[in-house]
C-alpha cells in the first residue's frame, strides 16, 4: 500500500516541481531580486544565485516544445528510477536459502543462526532460513565456512534484477537503465551540456569531468598498487586460487589471524542501547548537545524512535527518528533524509527533524540488537549527516541543513564523524558486553584501532571502480550505441580493479546510488568528500580529538552554514587552506607512491 500510494503521488510531485521551475514570471521576479539585495546580505545572494540556476537547469529558458519535452523526460526519469529501486528491492526479497545441515551454515555467526531459526519457524520448517538482507548476506560472505554457500549467496546478490541468477529475468533492471541513461542524455542535450555528466557537475565542487577522473585517477594511482599487494597477501595465505566470493571470507581470517579481531566476537560487546549512549556522549562533548528519547511520537513502524535534539539549556530545536533493523519490503543499506527542514520566514518558525535508517540485524529472543563495530562506523556517519541537518543557523530551507551543499560536499559530515568511531577514549563508551558489562578491553581496543588500515587498498580501488563506470557511463552516451553498460563496466574494470568477476555478475543492476537517482555521474563524491574529511579530522589530531575551539569551529564553519557559502570557502575557512590528499592515504596507511606503510 505505501509502495502504491508513493507511485501514484510520484508524478504529481515531479510535475508540480517542474511546473514552478519552468515558471517564466517566477524567475523574472528571482532575476530583478537578485539585482535589489544588498551585496552584503551573502545568505540572500547565494539563495538567489541557486534558485537561477535551478531554474535554468529544469529548463525554464527552453521554448515552447523543448520545455515540454523537458517536462515529459523529468517525469519518466522519476517514474524509471523509482521503479529500479522497487525492482532491486523485489528481487533481494524474493531470494532465501533453506538449509537444514548444520555443515551448510557453519561459521556463521549466532545472530543470524538464531534469526534463521526464527524465519523457518515462521514457515513450519526446521533448520535455518536464510534471507538476502544487507547484514545476512555480508555476515555469510564473511564468516560461512561453505564455499558453496557463499558462492551461492554471491550469485544472488551480484545477478538481483538482471537476466542471471536464482531470479533471471523476473525484475531485469536492464531495460531500465537503457531508458534511464537515453532520457539523461536527452535532458541534458535539451540544455545545452554536452553529457550528463556535464550537467550533474553544475551543481558540485568539481568544476569539469576532466578534474574528476583526474582526481581518481591520482589515487588509483596510490590506492591500487596498494591493492595489488594485499590481493598477493591474501592468495598466499588462503593458499588458493581466489574467487570474489572468497575474498571477504579469507579477509576476515588474515583479519582475525594478524589482529586477533573477529567483528562477530566483538558483537557482544556493542548492545545498541550502549552504542547510542555513547554516540550521544560524543555529540555533547564535541557539540553540547543534549538528546534524550521521547515518547509518544507517532511512527511507521513499532521499531522506529524518536529523540529529541537539545541545546545546554535543555530547550530542544530539533530531532530525529532512528529505523535501524531489516525488515521485508524495507529498501537496503543505511541513509538519512529530511523530515522536516529549519525555517525562520515571515513569522513562521520550523525547527529540523532527520530520519536515520540503517538496516541491522533486530534483536533477538530477550537479548538486546548486537552490532558488529563495522555497523557502528555506519550509525556514525548516519548521524554526522543528521548533525549537519539539525545544527544549521540557516533560515532560508533550501540553504539549511544538507540542502544547497554540493553533493561532493554533503558526505564531508558523515565522514568526518566516522573517525570518533575508531578512537580508544569514545570506545571504552561504546562497548558494554551485553551480558557481564564489560566494555572492552585496552588490548582489544588496542588491536582494533590498528586494524583499521586494513586491506584499505582494496576498499579504495572498490570505489574507484564504481565512481569510474559511473562517470564514464554518463559522460561517454553515445544515442546511436546505448548505455553499453558492460562494455564500459569491462574498462573500468581493467584500468583500476585488481580482480576479475564472473561473467554472470550484474553489478550495474543493483547499483541503485546512480540509476536510482541522487548519485548520477556524481559517486566520485564519497571519495571526494572523504579526501576533505580525513583533513578536517587531521586538525582534531593536531589540536585534541575533542578539542572545545576546534569543534566550535567546526561546527560554526561546516555543519552550521549549509549550503549558505560556498562550500571551498567553508572548507579552507575551516582548514586555513584548500584540501590535502596526504591525511587521507595517511589514515589508509598508504603512501603516496602506493606502498602499504609497514
Amino acid at each position: 500500500e505505501w509502495r502504491d500510494a508513493h507511485n501514484a503521488c510520484l508524478p504529481l510531485i515531479t510535475e508540480f516541481g517542474i511546473e514552478v521551475s519552468q515558471n517564466p514570471s517566477v524567475y523574472r521576479l528571482f532575476s530583478e531580486l537578485q539585482q535589489s539585495v544588498d551585496p552584503a546580505a551573502r545568505t540572500k545572494h547565494q539563495l538567489i544565485a541557486h534558485a537561477l540556476r535551478d531554474f535554468r537547469l529544469a529548463g525554464v529558458a527552453l521554448a515552447g516544445s523543448a520545455q515540454a519535452r523537458f517536462k515529459e523526460l523529468a517525469n519518466a526519469l522519476a517514474q524509471y528510477q523509482a521503479q529500479f529501486e522497487q525492482n532491486l528491492m523485489d528481487a533481494g526479497d524474493a531470494f532465501k536459502r533453506h538449509e537444514t545441515d548444520a555443515a551448510a551454515v557453519a561459521g556463521l555467526p549466532d545472530v543470524v543462526l538464531r534469526r534463521g531459526r526464527e524465519l523457518a519457524a515462521a514457515e513450519n520448517r526446521s533448520g535455518w532460513m536464510l534471507a538476502l538482507d544487507p547484514p545476512t548476506y555480508s555476515a555469510v560472505m564473511a564468516h560461512a565456512h561453505s564455499e558453496a554457500l557463499r558462492q551461492r549467496f554471491y550469485k544472488a546478490w551480484v545477478t538481483r534484477a538482471s537476466d542471471q541468477g536464482p531470479h533471471a529475468g523476473r525484475w531485469d533492471n536492464g531495460p531500465l537503465i537503457e531508458k534511464i541513461m537515453t532520457l539523461r542524455h536527452e535532458s541534458a542535450r535539451l540544455l545545452g551540456f554536452e553529457h550528463f555528466g556535464e550537467l550533474s557537475l553544475a551543481t558540485k565542487m568539481a568544476g569539469s569531468t576532466s578534474d574528476v577522473l583526474h582526481f581518481l585517477r591520482d589515487l588509483a594511482d596510490s590506492g591500487k598498487p596498494a591493492a595489488q599487494a594485499e590481493l598477493a597477501e591474501l592468495t598466499e595465505f588462503a593458499e588458493k586460487t581466489l574467487q570474489p566470493w572468497d575474498v571477504p571470507y579469507y579477509s576476515e581470517q588474515l583479519r582475525q589471524h594478524r589482529f586477533g579481531i573477529d567483528q562477530e566476537r566483538l558483537r557482544p560487546y556493542f548492545p545498541l542501547p550502549r552504542v547510542l549512549k555513547g554516540l550521544f556522549w560524543v555529540a555533547k562533548t564535541l557539540f553540547g548537545l543534549e538528546i534524550r528519547r521521547r515518547e509518544g511520537v507517532q511512527t511507521w513502524h513499532a521499531d522506529v524512535d524518536y529523540y529529541e535534539v537539545c541545546q545546554a539549556n535543555g530547550v530542544p530545536f530539533g530531532g530525529f527518528f532512528t529505523d535501524l533493523f531489516a525488515r521485508p519490503g524495507k529498501r537496503g543499506g543505511a541513509w538519512m533524509d529530511e523530515c522536516r527542514v529549519r525555517c525562520r520566514l515571515n513569522g513562521f518558525s520550523q525547527d529540523p527533524v532527520a530520519y536515520l535508517v540503517c538496516n541491522f540485524n533486530s534483536a533477538v529472543g530477550g537479548d538486546p540488537a548486537l552490532l558488529t563495530h563495522d555497523e557502528v562506523v555506519t550509525l556514525f556517519h548516519e548521524f554526522g549527516h543528521s548533525l549537519h541537518h539539525l545544527l544549521t543557523v540557516v533560515d532560508y530551507p533550501s540553504l539549511a541543513g544538507i540542502n544547497g551543499v554540493p553533493w561532493d560536499a554533503v558526505e564531508l559530515p558523515s565522514q568526518f564523524l566516522e573517525n570518533f568511531a575508531w578512537l580508544p577514549e569514545v570506545l571504552t563508551r561504546l562497548s558494554s558486553h551485553y551480558l557481564t558489562g564489560e566494555t572492552l578491553p585496552k588490548e582489544q581496543i588496542a588491536t582494533l584501532s590498528a586494524s583499521r588500515p586494513f586491506q584499505a587498498g582494496l576498499g579504495i580501488v572498490r570505489q574507484l571502480q564504481f565512481a569510474l563506470f559511473d562517470l564514464r557511463l554518463h559522460a561517454e552516451y553515445d544515442p546511436a550505441r546505448g548505455a553499453r553498460t558492460e562494455e564500459i563496466l569491462a574498462w573500468t574494470r581493467r584500468e583500476v580493479a585488481v580482480m576479475d568477476v564472473p561473467p554472470f555478475n550484474r553489478f550495474a543492476n543493483s547499483f541503485a546510488h546512480v540509476f536510482g537517482g541522487g548519485y548520477a555521474a556524481g559517486y566520485y563524491s564519497y571519495k571526494w568528500a572523504e579526501v576533505l574529511a580525513a583533513d578536517a579530522f587531521a586538525a582534531f589530531e593536531e589540536r585534541g580529538h575533542f578539542d572545545r575551539a576546534t569543534a566550535r569551529r567546526f561546527q560554526d564553519t561546516i555543519l552550521a552554514r549549509g549550503g549558505s557559502r560556498d562550500a571551498m570557502e567553508l572548507f579552507k575557512a575551516f582548514r586555513g587552506r584548500p584540501p590535502s590528499l596526504e591525511p587521507l592515504l595517511r589514515q589508509a596507511g598508504i603512501n603516496q607512491a602506493g606502498h602499504t606503510r609497514p
